[in-house]
């Protein structure tokens, strides 16, 4: 009786702890490290250009999906990013990672489209101003940086955190399968709709001769953009 109530005592301290992830198919590449981009393209003549805000309007047609690595930092909006926001994310990331364990990867291109100025105190007319910098427009749902290697999402997620609220557009730190849970669950809200009058049924049908004010960028997306902005929820 003693030896068994001594045994209980002892069953009851034991844990459980999870199964170690197995990192042995991960290869870290030569160079872990955010690469440096430059702040003004390389370019024999530099051109001005239109605005062109369809450059941030719409979903990300290229860069939407994971590559090599685990994690990423997602955009839910579109906005440009100047030369400082990318060597913010450069500089943040590199400092606080580990090369011998983690590896990060660009997933967009430096600065290329120039944004003009005038200086101040000048009259209107006289022209487009000179071109003042460039930036790199960025569409929702695109992927801004991505990490992997021999690391779990608990130990870099502040960094990646840290790195998004600082973003001039909303983004979101996501993994691999948060992000196909995410597509999953836009896709099962659209084959699970209850509302017989969706916005593509509308547009479509032309009721009460909407089709006069909706815009071709409307109709391509069925009301889930309104410009940069992204409208999840809807259908």
């Amino acid at each position: 009786a003693p030896l068994h109530s001594y045994l209980k005592i002892c069953a009851a301290g034991l844990k459980t702890f999870p199964v170690t992830p197995d990192y042995s198919n991960v290869v870290l590449p030569e160079k872990p490290k955010l690469k440096f981009l430059n702040k003004v393209p390389n370019l024999k003549q530099a051109k001005k250009e239109k605005k062109k805000l369809r450059d941030i309007q719409g979903p990300a047609m290229t860069s939407n999906t994971f590559t090599c690595g685990q994690y990423a930092i997602v955009a839910m909006g579109g906005g440009y990013l100047h030369w400082g926001h990318i060597e913010m994310i450069r500089l943040t990331i590199n400092r606080k990672i580990d090369p011998h364990t983690t590896f990060a990867r660009w997933r967009i291109s430096a600065p290329y489209k120039p944004i003009t100025r005038k200086g101040l105190g000048q009259r209107m007319g006289g022209g487009k101003g000179a071109i003042d910098h460039y930036v790199t427009p960025v569409r929702s749902g695109r992927l801004i940086v991505e990490l992997g290697g021999k690391v779990e999402l608990g130990e870099i997620e502040h960094v990646l955190i840290q790195v998004a609220k600082k973003l001039p557009f909303p983004a979101k730190v996501m993994s691999r399968e948060s992000l196909e849970e995410m597509h999953r669950k836009q896709k099962e809200m659209e084959e699970n709709n209850q509302n017989p009058w969706t916005f593509k049924q509308i547009a479509q049908g032309n009721m009460m001769g909407i089709r006069k004010v909706l815009s071709p960028f409307d109709l391509r997306n069925h009301g889930r953009f309104a410009g940069k902005f992204h409208f999840p929820g809807r259908v």
